[in-house]
């Protein structure tokens, strides 16, 4: 068996779609169908790769193809890291699941407010290795700075503008269900505007898996309801790509790193 699991968060499922529609060396892919990859399979299937196979749970997962790469795609429900503890188990749950059937996992995940801190202790139950994006020698903190390229991107950009809301392409799909579920009211209520007050722009991580004119238009709202400017800075898929190299180097040892 060569079998690398994936395991992310909606908020990452065009740029894993992109990433695996544009790896040759994989040769099968199985998606677990939730009401949570729904995004991820149709930008997937969108991209004209190889034909998914989709599974309801884990269990029914059987790798056809020794030697040769399958992936094992798993997608979790955004906004878990609003109740940092609710992430930890989710994620751990989700690994040590996925552990029995794949050689390795690869996770779309940072430490996103240190739930996934010292994850060689946390994941000690899985059966299988698991490979988080790093930036030079430390985990990434969170999508936004996976996408900006780590933290010291990051936090350049915070220091320039204290007031910013990271735009990832999932932030801008999905910014009002994440408002919905961090603040239990609707993007428009009062309350929601006097969290957001502080805010003062909409930075745009622009990548190859969405145009910056559909995120622009895709936060127009967003913007309007809180009176911020839009402002855009190019992102990166170079964290996530050298995570996935790596996951793919311990599965196949001969896979050509990038």
């Amino acid at each position: 068996m060569a079998t690398l699991g994936i395991i992310t968060c909606e908020i990452l499922e065009l740029e894993f779609a992109h990433l695996l529609a544009n790896d040759p060396e994989m040769a099968g892919i199985t998606i677990v169908d939730t009401r949570f990859s729904k995004g991820f399979i149709r930008a997937y299937e969108q991209s004209e790769g190889l034909k998914p196979i989709l599974i309801d749970y884990i269990g029914k997962y059987l790798p056809k193809l020794p030697e040769r790469l399958e992936v094992l795609v798993q997608v979790l429900e955004l906004g878990l890291h609003t109740v940092i503890e609710d992430l930890r188990k989710s994620v751990i749950n989700a690994v040590v699941e996925m552990g029995p059937h794949v050689d390795a996992i690869v996770l779309g995940y940072g430490l996103c407010g240190n739930a996934l801190k010292n994850h060689e202790v946390i994941f000690k139950e899985a059966e299988a290795p698991v490979f988080m994006p790093i930036d030079d020698d430390h985990t990434v903190d969170d999508c936004v700075g996976l996408i900006i390229g780590g933290r010291e991107n990051y936090y350049e950009e915070q220091c320039r503008v204290a007031g910013t809301f990271f735009m990832n392409a999932g932030f801008s799909r999905h910014w009002q269900d994440l408002l919905n579920k961090a603040h239990g009211v609707s993007f428009d209520e009062p309350i929601s505007k006097r969290i957001m007050a502080a805010y003062e722009r909409s930075l745009l991580l622009t990548s190859p898996v969405l145009s910056q004119e559909e995120m622009a238009a895709n936060i127009e709202q967003f913007n309007c309801a809180y009176g911020l400017r839009t402002e855009v800075r190019a992102g990166t898929l170079e964290i996530l790509e050298k995570t996935w190299e790596r996951g793919k180097r311990y599965v196949i040892p001969n896979t050509a790193a990038r």
